[in-house]
């Protein structure tokens, strides 16, 4: 028996050599197909079979969709989607096929036949929870149905700052704090990429508003950029290390950002030490040789460039020796690195993969209830109880689904579009709702109760019948888009509606669904008010739950709330008034300070403030410590203990502040954490702060300096709710721009820039 077993294995064993025999001879024969070598390694053994046109092949991006009456997109990129890039099949090199965006595999607005996917909330809405393992769990169901469909480039990862709450995009992006807004996308971005495929992060940089954003000029000092916006992308590339980063359409300092040397070389490779590639957002490019020289590897989304930039002027200058072949042959090392690095190569994607449509819709309906944030409780009307036996529900389409906002990034779900013909119906519409009723889900849970629905067109028919009921629920939308800005007022004569059904009836709710920050007149004549953003293709069914206390809010505001647009660093939008196609500068006066921090500057009172966001228990604080950290840094402590009826999550947010001053603000969010407690419960919590975070940007020196002396740091449940301080004593220290924390990826141990490989 003994012999029979070990010439079963001796069998085995030759057949498994004999099967991996070819295997062995290919990668031995072609290296850079050999998985176990570094994607430095393989990239520079691919870059050396390539031709020249193979290189250029790697740079030119198409847009994936037809366009116009002239553009045909290529047979071989995915039907209706955002780009393609040939692969180089005889190196087993494959094609980048990319789709749109941050919140679900999307079709673009041109396509006659839509693709049915799961959207998460919007970028706003996830950066409420404050929860990065909700970001990175969003991120990889969105990756993995990207997979599923074919993509291997996701073009998500939106990070600008909300400098401004009319810019249309906010609903994109990460909220207004560098920590946060990095923090959580690069969270959401290493999500995208656990699928082995390459996620951007976008739009780089200082692209904060919509209007003529392809000729715009963004003014700012450039410490305090480092400081802000650019601070916000390093986070993220930090956490995220996403394999390209886009940039943006406008110019910065005079520049275009895709030929924008200081941006794209200076601070992204030198100072943070990215090591993908840039890719251009569609019809940004503006030059060849310059930008190339630049930074920027890939031209994107041909045609809506002028020219094709990086296609034939491209070989020209490779040819005349305008662009030297080292440059040339460090792009395509660039990209390839990403690809061989985040396993493109190594685990191809195929169309028609199945997706768990079921599993992702728990995913996108616990992202949303995580994100709404409850603003305000008077009374404790919520959550509803089953006294509540007359519920109405006014306006916002609420007995068909939820709002979704528009542009490229716009994802389709299940069912279509719930509310068709809403202008626009072209780009950079159409109006999309999910087909996820808040009606249907309330009625749903309130079996005892009479639930009805009024559109709220006329706002003496909506008062009637708020007053014959016990609680009337308004839901109030604001459409933002990609191309457009909004405004903060909320459209339609909403404010109106809202005024009617309050002085109708005192229990009056008010379900706000907005890609930011709205004014609200009528703030104090309602009892509730729920900050529902874009919810997601399961949001009818998270709004529900929140108003009905199956799950208990834990959302806080990403984003300061203004009263009035005269708090704002610009009271009037840069760009009114003027004609289109016209140039002009947005100058940035407030640098640094963004969000509540020009409010706490300025001694401004907010609607509500950054951080703000109630819940159904209570919880305290206590216990703060401070104690020097590593580099420059600090760490804090401090137990959290639900001090209520019900299980409840607290966002712990830490403000610090040097004594003397100095700073771009009186304070930063210097470090922040989510903890989840059962009643009674309590749980001790210890936080680093990043060093960055107590510095000021020495753009002489090119250095992060921190002050010596007395420093504050605050246990805080928003920007103006601040509980217990503790000081300490920090030393005088400078770090290098350069500096970034042990264990980036692309970095050895000790903090410096390394060039080894994942």
């Amino acid at each position: 028996m003994f012999s029979k077993n070990r010439r079963t294995i001796a069998t085995v064993a030759l057949l498994l050599a004999a099967a991996s025999a070819p295997a062995l001879a290919q990668t031995a024969s072609q290296p850079w197909l050999n998985p176990a070598l570094t994607a430095d390694e393989r990239a520079s053994f691919a870059l050396a079979q390539m031709t020249n046109e193979e290189k250029l092949s790697l740079l030119f991006g198409y847009f994936a969709t037809d366009f116009g009456a002239d553009y045909k997109a290529p047979k071989a990129g995915r039907y209706g989607s955002a780009g393609y890039i040939p692969g180089i099949p005889r190196l087993g090199i494959p094609p980048q096929w990319e789709t749109d965006a941050g919140i679900g595999v999307a079709t673009q607005g041109g396509a006659a036949q839509k693709r049915e996917r799961t959207a998460l909330p919007s970028g706003m809405a996830t950066t409420a929870s404050w929860n990065p393992d909700t970001a990175f769990a969003g991120g990889r169901m969105i990756g993995s149905e990207a997979r599923s469909s074919g993509f291997n480039v996701m073009l998500a990862g939106g990070v600008n700052l909300t400098r401004d709450p009319r810019n249309g995009r906010n609903f994109e992006y990460g909220g207004e704090d560098p920590l946060l807004a990095g923090t959580m996308v690069g969270a959401q971005i290493a999500g995208i990429q656990s699928n082995n495929i390459i996620s951007t992060i976008k739009h780089y940089a200082l692209n904060d508003l919509e209007t003529e954003r392809s000729i715009h000029d963004a003014r700012i000092n450039r410490g305090a950029a480092r400081m802000s916006d650019l601070l916000a992308f390093q986070f993220g590339v930090e956490r995220g290390n996403p394999g390209s980063v886009m940039c943006s359409y406008n110019k910065l300092n005079g520049d275009w950002a895709c030929e924008n040397k200081w941006l794209l070389t200076d601070v992204l490779r030198n100072d943070f030490g990215f090591r993908g590639y840039v890719m251009t957002d569609w019809g940004a490019t503006h030059s060849t040789v310059k930008a190339a020289m630049a930074g920027l590897d890939q031209a994107s989304g041909w045609p809506f460039d002028k020219e094709p930039y990086f296609r034939e002027p491209l070989a020209k200058a490779v040819a005349s020796g305008q662009l030297p072949e080292a440059r040339l042959n460090e792009m395509v090392t660039r990209i390839l690195r990403s690809m061989f690095s985040l396993g493109l190569v190594d685990h191809p994607v195929n169309e028609g993969g199945a997706i768990d449509l079921a599993a992702h819709a728990e995913v996108t309906r616990k992202d949303a209830e995580e994100g709404a944030v409850l603003l305000q409780n008077r009374g404790n009307i919520l959550p509803l109880t089953s006294r509540a036996k007359r519920i109405v529900l006014i306006g916002g389409h609420a007995d068909k689904g939820v709002l979704s906002g528009g542009g490229s990034s716009q994802t389709y779900a299940v069912g279509g579009n719930a509310v068709p013909g809403l202008d626009p119906k072209g780009w950079p519409g159409p109006v999309v709702y999910y087909p996820s009723s808040p009606l249907k889900a309330i009625q749903r849970l309130a079996p005892g109760a009479t639930v009805t629905y009024i559109d709220g067109r006329d706002p003496a028919a909506a008062a009637r019948a708020a007053a014959r009921a016990d609680v009337a629920l308004v839901f109030a939308n604001q459409w933002a888009t990609e191309s457009i800005d909004v405004s903060v007022v909320l459209p339609d004569n909403q404010d109106a509606l809202i005024d009617a059904v309050a002085a109708a009836n005192r229990n009056t709710i008010v379900v706000l669904q907005t890609g930011g920050p709205v004014l609200m007149p009528w703030k104090q004549r309602v009892a509730g008010i729920l900050e529902a953003w874009y919810p997601g293709t399961a949001g009818g069914q998270a709004i529900a739950n929140l108003l009905f206390g199956r799950v208990n809010p834990s959302g806080h505001l990403p984003v300061t709330f203004p009263i009035s647009e005269a708090q704002l660093p610009r009271p009037v939008r840069p760009g009114t008034g003027l004609p289109a196609g016209q140039t002009f500068t947005i100058e940035h006066p407030e640098g640094a300070a963004v969000g509540y921090k020009w409010f706490d500057a300025r001694g401004l009172q907010p609607l509500f403030p950054f951080g703000h966001g109630l819940s159904y228990t209570s919880f305290a604080m206590s216990g703060l410590t401070a104690a020097p950290g590593a580099d420059g840094g600090a760490t804090v402590s401090f137990t959290v203990r639900n001090t209520g009826k019900r299980r409840g999550a607290e966002v712990v947010q830490v403000y610090a502040a040097p004594a003397n001053g100095g700073w771009e603000a009186p304070k930063r969010l210097a470090a922040f954490g989510k903890v989840d407690l059962a009643p009674g419960a309590s749980k001790r919590l210890t936080l680093n702060v990043d060093p960055r975070l107590l510095a000021m940007f020495n753009e002489g020196t090119n250095s992060w300096d921190i002050a010596g002396g007395t420093y504050r740091f605050m246990l805080a449940r928003s920007a103006r709710d601040i509980g217990s301080t503790a000081t300490l004593q920090l030393a005088p220290k400078s770090l290098p721009g350069s500096w970034r924390p042990v264990g980036v990826p692309g970095q050895p141990a000790g903090g410096t820039l390394g060039e080894r490989g994942r």
